[in-house]
């Protein structure tokens, strides 16, 4: 969430006309397993939400397949086109959660060519079109924000780009998969003879990967 309430975008936003220090409005891209999760923060911490970041962001519109049964859709704009979320001119900040990597691409530049903020959980679409991706928000004074693609959500790309910025770092090693990380450390628990298919639909169960875990 954090990555989605920097409060730099208040003041620095090109996005969808001049608003300046109006709440960001947020669209969000697929309501899959991380998509529907994030959905229901919005919904459960407004109050949190409200106090730390002023203006809240109000989440505006949500473009999806279907709606998942468990997502109370009705008070939102939804559309089954997410494309609607960044060409609108009601949204500030678009939130991809589709996955893949084409679509997840288009969707992405899209919106950065909208004026938009990008925040993304897409690890495949960092990895293979990052640089294309960061030159079109930059030419667009928009950012682009990444971290819950990578670690399972701990804010490991911040604290490198803004703790670290005075160092010159040449490789880091580890699993910074939080998917991968949780399956190999359940596997390898002393004692455990659990295979990787039963880990891997436990993590499924947890919201930690995706009912296609191809990319997780």
């Amino acid at each position: 969430m954090n990555t989605v309430l920097d409060r730099r975008c208040v003041a620095s936003r090109k996005c969808s006309g001049t608003r300046y220090n109006l709440a960001m409005r947020v669209g969000i891209c697929g309501l899959g397993t991380v998509g529907s999760g994030l959905f229901k923060l919005f919904a459960s911490n407004s109050d949190e939400i409200a106090r730390k970041i002023n203006p809240a962001p109000q989440l505006v519109q949500v473009g999806c397949r279907r709606d998942p049964p468990d997502c109370d859709l009705s008070a939102f704009n939804v559309t089954r086109d997410v494309f609607d979320v960044a060409r609108s001119s009601d949204v500030d900040i678009l939130v991809e959660l589709i996955g893949g990597v084409d679509a997840a691409r288009q969707l992405v530049l899209e919106a950065i060519a909208h004026g938009k903020h990008v925040v993304t959980a897409n690890k495949a679409l960092i990895a293979l079109h990052g640089d294309e991706v960061f030159k079109a928000a930059a030419a667009m004074s928009v950012s682009v924000r990444y971290e819950a693609s990578i670690a399972g959500g701990i804010p490991i790309v911040k604290a490198i780009k803004e703790g670290l910025a005075g160092n010159h770092i040449e490789w880091l090693a580890g699993i910074i998969n939080g998917t991968s990380n949780f399956i190999l450390s359940e596997m390898a628990r002393p004692g455990s003879s659990r295979s990787f298919d039963e880990v891997l639909k436990e993590a499924q169960e947890l919201g930690y990967a995706e009912a296609d875990p191809t990319f997780d």
